[in-house]
Order: C-alpha cells, then sequence, then structure tokens
C-alpha cells in the first residue's frame, strides 16, 4: 500500500507557538512590572515566585525546561552550568530563561533587565536586541544557512559591539510539547556547530521545523553577561 502523507497546517502551528510566546512575554512584563527584580532575593527564591506567578495568573503549570535566573557574575553561565547561588544586588544585571507550556505549545521566552544605570551595562542590554535583529535578517537573507553558519554569524555580530558570544548554542527547535520527540537527532535540532544541515529542512514528519534564537552576549573579560531569545521569525 502507498505511505500514507501526514499534511500539518502550518499557518496554525506558527499560529499557536506566537501566541504561546505572547503569554511568555506577559508573564515577563508582569514581572517586570509588579516588582518582582529586586535587590535582596536570592536566583532560587526569584525563580519560586516567577513559577507561582505563572501557574496562578497565567494557567502555566507545565515547563519543558528547567527555569533559569542568573544575576550578577552568574550571567555569564550558560543554560548548562550550575553556578554558586547569587543574591541579587544593586547594579546588577538579571536574565530570565522560562520555558512555560500553554495549551501544547511550547515557549522559550528570555529577557535581561538590569537593576540601576550603569552604562555599559544598558549598552549590553540593548546591543542583545540589536543582534538578534541582525541575526534575524541574516536568517532570512540565506534561505540555506545552516546552524552551524548561523552560530558563527552570532559570535560574529557579538564581537562587532565590542561582546564575546557566551552561549554553546544561539538556539534550538520549538514546537508542540515535547518537540524533544520529534525524529532526527539532536545535533539537527541546535542553532550550534554541530548543525550542518540548512535549517529549512522539515523534519522526517514534514512538518516545518521552527527555532528559538539565542543570544548570550558577555562583557570581555567575563564578569557579566546578558540573554535574550525568542521565535526565529522567517
Amino acid at each position: 500500500m502507498p505511505e500514507t502523507i501526514q499534511v500539518f497546517d502550518e499557518t496554525r502551528r506558527w499560529a499557536e507557538l506566537v501566541a504561546a510566546q505572547d503569554k511568555a512575554e506577559a508573564l515577563f512584563d508582569a514581572v517586570r512590572d509588579g516588582g518582582l527584580l529586586r535587590a535582596g532575593v536570592s536566583e532560587a527564591a526569584l525563580s519560586q515566585e516567577i513559577h507561582a506567578l505563572a501557574a496562578e495568573r497565567f494557567g502555566a503549570q507545565t515547563h519543558w525546561h528547567r527555569k533559569v535566573v542568573r544575576a550578577g557574575h552568574n550571567t555569564v553561565a550558560t543554560f548548562y552550568d550550575d553556578p554558586p547561588e547569587h543574591v541579587i544586588e544593586d547594579d546588577d544585571l538579571v536574565f530570565l530563561d522560562f520555558g512555560p507550556v500553554f495549551d501544547a505549545w511550547e515557549a522559550d521566552y528570555g529577557r535581561c533587565y538590569l537593576l540601576g544605570d550603569h552604562p555599559e551595562k544598558a549598552r549590553l542590554v540593548a546591543d542583545l536586541d540589536a543582534v538578534f535583529a541582525e541575526l534575524t535578517a541574516y536568517f532570512g537573507a540565506h534561505p540555506d544557512i545552516t546552524g552551524a553558519e548561523l552560530y558563527a554569524e552570532a559570535h560574529r555580530a557579538a564581537e562587532r559591539r565590542g561582546w564575546r558570544f557566551g552561549g554553546t548554542i544561539a538556539g534550538h527547535l520549538v514546537g508542540e510539547f515535547p518537540h524533544t520527540d520529534f525524529p532526527g537527532g539532536r545535533e539537527v535540532s541546535l542553532i550550534a556547530p554541530v548543525n550542518v544541515w540548512p535549517m529549512r529542512d522539515k523534519d522526517a514528519d514534514g512538518r516545518v521545523r521552527y527555532w528559538i534564537l539565542e543570544v548570550h552576549l558577555v562583557e570581555p573579560e567575563g564578569r557579566w553577561g546578558g540573554f535574550c531569545e525568542a521565535l526565529l521569525a522567517d
């Protein structure tokens, strides 16, 4: 018998991912505007407060990856690191990386905030969005780009602005929860040197692969850094 071909409604899939991200962005706005970002609270305590807020106000009971709050020197650490607990101080950079699941769709959203008015730290926060925009434009201009190529461009974009790129990856797949069950090896799911395949190739089940773009900038001497992430729009 002929093989059955599954057809996916990609317009709906993208719309669901954008809706999930919009909810994650609203959660982060509530964290910022609600005074949760403050000196004197530990990273772990702030993470618990955000988790409670996500459940109570936004209905997020499941998170597809561990919740990350980094502040001070810990902002140079990657997702995979486990630095010593830090109590947030005045003039600290603080970044949040949360992956709430809304109605079976994954969000993965990260933002960086500055407590105080340190000029170089403020420049880094602004450059996170600027580098994100540059990488999005680069992705759009190169239809056959691979994960390895976009990762290399992330390093160049950081260095052009006087920073180091701090991430071991520059993003990953996202989709219906759990996207980790999608077909294919881990190397094809990352924006990283190991991914030498075109990012716009569909997966083995015929789905368009949607991506989270991560930007992790670190001060040249490695004293502090910042992070942001969101959907990579084509």
